[in-house]
């Protein structure tokens, strides 16, 4: 499947040949020739949202206040949100049930992806395919396994690829990993890592699904269930067919910041090990309490628990300690600290979304690209993995595999046919 590049792609020429990625043929059909270059009417950005439930629909709020973005189409599994969203955008906005039919028009740059998590790899990549630029939340993957065709893809088509790890575009964060990076507490000794628990429990009873929701299309490379109520909306965290708990959401952030202050944007730990508790009834699958420890080549260990928040660089002066609104360090004077010119600057964006506008127009990866946000995931997956088999593991992170060879069965789940993950 060829195509020509998006009429915002200063270069104007073929990216190359592209396969279908794992949906049934009925929609890629039309999506020939999609990418022709049209003179646009307006310079502005021209955006599609997939999900808009929750975090997609804070998401729409977001980047309809951006004065260069038009709205032209939103698609959810359910009918309530799609209207609910079509109604704060306004009449002109299309809303579709099937994602893929979003993705075949020919007049949307790029797409914003708020889906459950077991929803991002396919998605981002069929809209990599179709030559969208893609924004996709946070965990990028459901897998270890799905990464890695990510990056390709993005590669492959010349995507601009923004992950929602938003925290990289705050101030305190940067401040605080520059410092870290630089030396200026002395060398790093360890990185504590401080997530919420995780929820116990869940409701057990099948029900109906909510008038307007389709149920089998929500679940869709994921086993097909009764619908139960407390699988749906936020719920969905707390199964790993769907996500991976607290370590995933949270350690998304967290663990992000962690590898970003220890220069590690491309690479992961060697060895993890851990202890979790696990809900005792219900039907909450995923850890409530955890302990696990990261090893890194350099012999730095981050330590991730479910108690406390942010990231602490330990380090052999002090420590500074980060999170959502808050910044400390064992002695104030190291707040007052200023880099030099020679020193490391990292990529500095104060705003997460326009980060990702700014990156269409300039084609230049934005501050969260995806291969960042595949490796923060596989962080998570790996905390996930110890604790589920309750074994220390060893990882390589240039091949990402295992030590343990039986252990590379994990690196994905089985799709649901008829989708597939090309590999």
């Amino acid at each position: 499947m060829s195509y020509r590049p998006t009429r915002r792609e200063v270069l104007g020429k073929a990216i190359g040949l592209g396969a279908v990625m794992g949906l049934p043929e009925r929609i890629w059909a039309s999506t020939q020739g999609q990418q022709e270059p049209k003179t646009p009417a307006s310079e502005k950005i021209t955006l599609g949202f997939i999900g808009v439930g929750g975090q997609g629909n804070y998401l729409l709020g977001e980047f309809l206040k951006k004065k260069e973005v038009e709205v032209l189409a939103v698609s959810d599994v359910y009918e309530h949100s799609r209207n609910a969203a079509k109604k704060r955008v306004g009449d002109a906005c299309a809303t579709y049930s099937d994602y893929r039919s979003l993705l075949d028009r020919k007049d949307i740059d790029a797409v914003v992806i708020a889906t459950p998590d077991h929803w991002h790899t396919l998605v981002s990549l069929h809209a990599a395919e179709a030559g969208k630029d893609i924004y996709c939340e946070k965990p990028l993957t459901l897998t270890i396994g799905e990464g890695r065709p990510l990056v390709n893809a993005a590669r492959r088509y010349g995507r601009v690829f923004q992950v929602g790890s938003q925290q990289r575009s705050d101030a305190n964060f940067r401040f605080a990993c520059e410092l870290v990076r630089n030396n200026k507490l002395g060398k790093l000794l360890r990185v504590e890592t401080g997530l919420p628990q995780g929820k116990p429990g869940g409701d057990p009873s099948v029900t109906t699904p909510p008038a307007g929701l389709d149920w089998s299309q929500y679940l869709g490379p994921a086993p097909m269930v009764p619908f139960q109520k407390d699988r749906y909306g936020f719920n969905f965290r707390w199964f790993y067919d769907y996500s991976g708990g607290v370590m995933t959401d949270w350690g998304a952030h967290h663990n992000d910041i962690a590898q970003w202050g220890m220069g590690m944007d491309e690479s992961g730990p060697v060895k993890i090990e851990g202890k979790g508790t696990f809900p005792t009834s219900g039907i909450f699958e995923t850890a409530t309490e955890f302990d696990v420890n990261y090893t890194y080549a350099n012999g730095v260990v981050v330590n991730c628990r479910s108690t406390g928040r942010g990231a602490k660089f330990i380090c052999e002066k002090g420590w500074i300690h980060v999170d959502r609104g808050f910044l400390e360090a064992s002695n104030p004077d190291f707040l007052n600290i200023r880099l030099a010119s020679g020193d490391v600057h990292l990529y500095q964006s104060n705003d997460h979304r326009q980060n990702f506008l700014d990156c269409i127009k300039s084609r230049k990866k934005p501050i969260c690209d995806v291969e960042i946000g595949v490796r923060s995931a596989t962080v998570c997956h790996l905390g996930n993995l110890a604790l589920r088999t309750g074994r220390p593991l060893t990882w390589n992170p240039k091949t990402e595999r295992f030590g343990e060879k039986e252990m590379n069965r994990w690196l994905i789940h089985p799709y649901r046919p008829p989708y597939v993950l090309p590999t």
